[in-house]
């Protein structure tokens, strides 16, 4: 049974709004508001990217990801489908939660406490840059995939699309600044920006940078150029 399609997120509905209370009050809006989608800020717990090949090799002859949840971003899901990874000194990370749909690549994103627990030297890295980082070895109930490389901390990044992109002055490959409030309030200086049509305005960073900034719900957030 396929997933119904996702309903709008609750900052889509609260900015929308906010919008409309402030034109119907006849003021000048913040700026958050004048932005023409609102900002969320995800945490990002480690996952895998798989190929269909991989996903054959882990679950079987024709296997293919089943969606249990939808993300923000359009079309992808988190699968019923999980993955054992073995890492150095056959340490081992049990319910690995694959990312859909396949890519064409393999890559597991972690953070750093993960890669200490498993004995890794992993680099920071964008989505799809994985020439010359560690790989490993994936257990599914079907068997094992080798991956020579892949295994990467992804860089904090913020998606956006191209009317985003025109609002704050960047371009894909710039980076920002993603200040967050609250008690243990912080500042990232390298958001990496990433542009594309089909993109919702969304920072991800991971877990240890999300407990590091104790980020909530309802934390304060703002992205600047």
């Amino acid at each position: 049974m396929s997933l119904p399609p996702p309903l709008p997120h609750r900052v889509e509905i609260e900015h929308l709004v906010r919008r409309a209370i402030y034109q119907r009050l006849g003021k000048e809006a913040p700026r958050t508001v004048q932005a023409p989608n609102p900002l969320l800020v995800n945490i990002s717990a480690r996952h895998c990217h798989l190929t269909p090949a991989a996903v054959e090799a882990l679950f079987g002859k024709g296997a293919k990801l089943t969606p249990m949840k939808w993300l923000y971003q359009k079309d992808q899901f988190a699968a019923k489908e999980m993955v054992t990874l073995i890492g150095p000194r056959s340490r081992v990370i049990s319910n690995l939660r694959i990312l859909g749909p396949c890519r064409d690549l393999n890559q597991i994103e972690l953070a750093l406490t993960d890669s200490i627990a498993l004995g890794f030297d992993i680099p920071i890295r964008s989505s799809g840059n994985i020439a010359g980082t560690p790989g490993c070895m994936l257990m599914g109930p079907a068997g094992f995939f080798e991956m020579p490389e892949g295994v990467i901390r992804a860089a904090p990044h913020v998606h956006m699309n191209p009317d985003d992109a025109a609002f704050y002055g960047v371009k894909a490959g710039d980076y920002m600044r993603l200040r967050v409030g609250g008690p243990c309030a912080a500042t990232f200086d390298r958001m990496l920006v990433r542009v594309h049509a089909d993109f919702k305005l969304e920072v991800h960073i991971d877990t240890d940078e999300g407990n590091a900034c104790a980020l909530q719900p309802d934390t304060p957030v703002e992205l600047l150029k």
